[in-house]
């Protein structure tokens, strides 16, 4: 899940190269951090050492992926993102969120 969340993020940083200028502190700059955020909560909780904090710093980790599928559904209707590349990254972030829930229901 980890390891998916750092190419989720990887991949942001890739297709944000052919943002529009204008988008550098916007839209742009949202979509890298919602995305470093994802592996960045997952690896802070876990390293935690507790049950409860490894849940709730998931659980922050879900909540930026949500975050980073709708600035991606606002990205696509911008036309900053083709079809392509927007189902490969969305399908991505589906995947990091299904795993996340799980790990959560698991824990609870």
């Amino acid at each position: 899940m980890w390891q998916k969340g750092i190419l989720l993020s990887k991949k942001i940083y890739q297709i944000t190269k052919t943002f529009p200028r204008e988008e550098l502190y916007g839209l742009t700059d949202q979509l890298k951090r919602s995305s470093v955020s994802i592996p960045s909560n997952i690896a802070e909780g876990y390293g935690r050492n507790s049950r409860a904090d490894y849940k709730r710093f998931l659980s922050i980790a879900l909540g930026s992926v949500y975050e980073l599928q709708t600035q991606l559904i606002i990205s696509k209707e911008l036309n900053f993102l083709n079809e392509k590349i927007y189902n490969e990254i969305i399908s991505l972030s589906k995947e990091i969120d299904r795993m996340l829930y799980a790990m959560i229901k698991k824990l609870n």
